[in-house]
């Protein structure tokens, strides 16, 4: 009877529909915050926060044109929801390599929570910089954000030594840089480069609505003048492409660490699977069958969240040639 209760047990820990799509609903910093901390007790019980709480507090504050000195974050794409995204898929995959045999120790904890939080905050405009959304930064705003994160560091008085890890570490979130292209201060931090890179990409490619976001996408990218696209239907063409370019990141440059999220799942949920790219494959399956039709049937096939209709009245005629 002992391995039919064992058998019984790993299948009520099997998640539900439910709970595998609410593992991609971010919006909440509250409920993120909670979720990653958990997290990251099971890799030290006795972790101490100070540094990583203060910054994701300090981020959240400026998204919402709380920060002294800046407005609100107003980047359609790249806004708090996608910096949540991006920061508790790193954390599930940083547990997930721990529990493949390479130890996070507090300070790569810390790294990583911190600069996660950092990536993209060079969106962000300064009070007297508000033409437009912040878009118009795209092609620097991972310069800008390093920039943000070592004023941060100094003002705040953290370490100093932290900033040294913490660009490289963001430096992986550029997806026009390769990564052999960057100088890491040692091979570990390498990894932790890794680990934040793939969160990036992972983490926003798995949104349930990642298809319908791409709208706001394309409006940040006609904004920055970036990327050439000629309508939002030429987007979602060229996404399946980039999906391509994605996989050969992620298991290139990236060095397939994204495949030890499985590791953190089996701990939390008794089974082997990786979610995130399971959900991103579904919405790439999906999106190959929209773009299978006929380009006026593009739109109305996106049908969550209501973004479509939310973004549509922002592309003028000229924008959507």
């Amino acid at each position: 009877m002992l391995p039919i209760l064992k058998i019984e047990i790993i299948v009520n820990n099997i998640p539900t529909s439910a709970e595998i799509h609410s593992l991609f609903a971010n919006s909440n910093p509250d409920e993120v915050w909670d979720k990653a901390s958990d997290i990251v007790r099971c890799i030290n019980p006795e972790f101490d926060f100070r540094y990583a709480k203060t910054t994701f507090d300090d981020v959240v504050r400026l998204a919402r044109g709380e920060y002294p000195g800046y407005c609100s974050l107003k980047a359609l794409y790249h806004n708090l929801t996608h910096t949540l995204d991006v920061f508790l898929c790193a954390v599930r995959l940083m547990h997930g390599v721990h529990l493949s045999g390479t130890h996070m120790a507090d300070h790569d904890i810390t790294m990583i929570m911190m600069s996660t939080m950092f990536h993209d905050v060079g969106y962000a405009q300064q009070v007297g910089d508000e033409t437009g959304t912040g878009a118009q930064y795209t092609q620097c705003h991972v310069e800008r954000s390093i920039e943000f994160m070592e004023r941060y560091i100094a003002s705040h008085h953290f370490p100093s030594g932290f900033a040294t890890f913490l660009k490289p570490i963001i430096l992986c979130t550029n997806p026009a840089l390769a990564i052999p292209a960057i100088e890491f201060p040692d091979e570990h931090t390498h990894l932790l480069g890794q680990i934040v890179g793939s969160a990036d990409l992972a983490g926003q490619m798995a949104d349930r609505t990642y298809l319908e976001k791409l709208m706001f996408l394309y409006l940040e990218f006609n904004e920055a003048n970036f990327g050439g696209y000629q309508s939002i239907h030429d987007m979602l063409r060229k996404t399946v492409n980039f999906y391509e370019f994605t996989r050969k990141r992620l298991d290139g440059g990236l060095g397939g660490i994204h495949t030890r999220l499985s590791f953190h799942f089996k701990d939390w949920f008794g089974v082997e699977n990786n979610y995130y790219l399971e959900s991103i494959e579904r919405n790439i399956d999906y999106l190959s069958k929209v773009i299978s039709l006929d380009e006026e049937k593009y739109l109305p096939m996106l049908k969550r969240g209501g973004i479509v209709e939310e973004a549509e009245h922002l592309i003028t005629p000229k924008n959507s040639a």
